[in-house]
């Protein structure tokens, strides 16, 4: 039995393979000539922009005639009548942004976690007691603009209560470290350079967001996360304890009448192409799995149908007996499925932790050294240790969330000999 149910297992991958591959054919020959699409992110220096040229880059290099122009623009807001208007073809947006008649989603692409940062001098140690404080906000038409006057209304405030200055992320991060400001507000993906940056150098703090669930009856957009200790800094810690946060989702949209055939192919390289989005943006491995794309509130764009809906095999009908014998099988087999799987997640973790392990003891050495050539030894180590991760990922030999993790302390590893290089370079022309 176990010999026939190999057989057809072999038929349907077969017939799956020829069903792909004619199909992929098609989608190929459905581009045949030059198109750029314009894609709307946020500021040049922000996340969307950076995110998106990832996008971009590999989107060319895998459809020569399909490219894509990363537009800065003001914000989720702008970004979606924009797309609605045919101003643009794609965007990215915040998943609380009202959609409009012609546009689409494409994917959901990661979460993006509410930052409040009050300074240290301030004694704000929650969102209520920012009463009568300077709060830097980013610019209207901007998603955490949008967002942020729902959030402080849950706990009885309004803009009487506060003194809100609208102003981009870098002027508001300069605005609190030189005390022009006592607060800022910025909804943005977690691991931000620039707020790491603002974070260690110890003037201010996160301030944890509470009463997540009857904020969610507000705001049923809302996700429950967690800022992880360390986040920012492992060292210190920063955030010193675990923050209650929520969050909201960074999607991709598309004008309802963009080109399935575009579409799919953009859709391809996001869930496809990982590993080559991650080498130039490793922020591009928190794209969410294609499922959390399915039921975003809005209809998906008929080119991520299509791909969502490429593997649906057409012979289900024609072979349903011996699918039906496979269904026994599996069932006798489940048990001993189950438990490799079990056994092939802790081996993905297992590796993983050693990578991290590996991580910990180089800052470590980073913070031990005392000349400039060791740093650049180190620096390389570190490199090196990065593209063997990203290696394994392809590979399948850790898992998304285990490279979520070691994002982290890469990050922080990378930030420790920037700034053990600036302390050397700055002792050498003392003396």
């Amino acid at each position: 039995m176990q010999t026939l149910g190999g057989k057809w297992i072999a038929v349907a991958i077969a017939t799956a393979s020829i069903t792909v591959v004619c199909a992929t054919t098609f989608h190929v020959m459905g581009i045949n000539k030059v198109q750029t699409l314009r894609l709307a992110t946020g500021s040049s220096s922000g996340e969307y922009y950076a995110f998106a040229q990832a996008i971009a880059q590999v989107t060319q290099t895998h459809y020569p005639k399909l490219r894509i122009e990363v537009v800065e623009s003001s914000g989720s807001g702008q970004n979606m009548t924009d797309v609605n208007e045919g101003t643009v073809e794609l965007a990215m947006v915040q998943s609380d942004t009202p959609t409009q008649r012609n546009v689409q989603a494409i994917a959901s692409l990661y979460p993006e976690i509410y930052h409040f940062i009050a300074a240290n001098k301030s004694k704000i140690t929650n969102l209520k007691a920012i009463r009568g404080q300077r709060i830097a906000i980013m610019p209207e038409g901007s998603g955490s603009h949008n967002l942020f006057w729902p959030l402080i209304a849950h706990y009885g405030l309004t803009s009487e209560d506060i003194t809100a200055l609208p102003m981009p992320a870098v002027e508001a991060y300069a605005a609190l470290e030189s005390d022009r400001v006592d607060a800022l507000f910025q909804v943005i993906g977690l691991g931000n350079e620039a707020i790491g940056n603002l974070l260690r150098s110890g003037k201010s703090k996160l301030v944890p967001i509470q009463q997540i669930h009857s904020l969610q009856l507000s705001q049923p957009y809302l996700e429950t996360v967690t800022i992880p200790q360390g986040a920012y800094d492992g060292g210190q810690p920063i955030p010193d304890t675990n923050l209650p946060a929520v969050s909201v989702s960074a999607l991709l949209i598309a004008n309802k009448n963009v080109e399935p055939a575009v579409v799919q192919s953009i859709t391809k390289v996001l869930y496809e192409h990982r590993s080559e989005l991650i080498a130039i943006n490793p922020r591009t491995a928190r794209i969410q799995h294609p499922e959390a794309s399915r039921n975003l509130g809005f209809p998906l764009h008929d080119g991520a149908s299509s791909y969502h809906n490429k593997d649906k095999p057409s012979f289900l009908i024609e072979y349903a007996e011996p699918i039906g014998l496979l269904v026994s099988v599996g069932v006798l087999l489940a048990s001993s499925l189950w438990q490799l799987r079990q056994w092939l997640l802790n081996r993905q973790k297992d590796r993983a932790d050693m990578y991290n392990l590996e991580i910990l003891k180089l800052i470590e050495a980073v913070k031990q050294s005392r000349r400039v050539e060791e740093l650049e030894e180190l620096q390389k180590q570190l490199l090196k240790i990065f593209k063997q991760v990203v290696i394994d990922l392809d590979e399948d030999r850790i898992s998304p969330e285990s490279f979520q993790s070691f994002t982290f302390p890469f990050e922080v590893a990378l930030s420790s000999i920037r700034h053990q290089e600036l302390l050397l370079t700055n002792s050498l022309i003392r003396r």
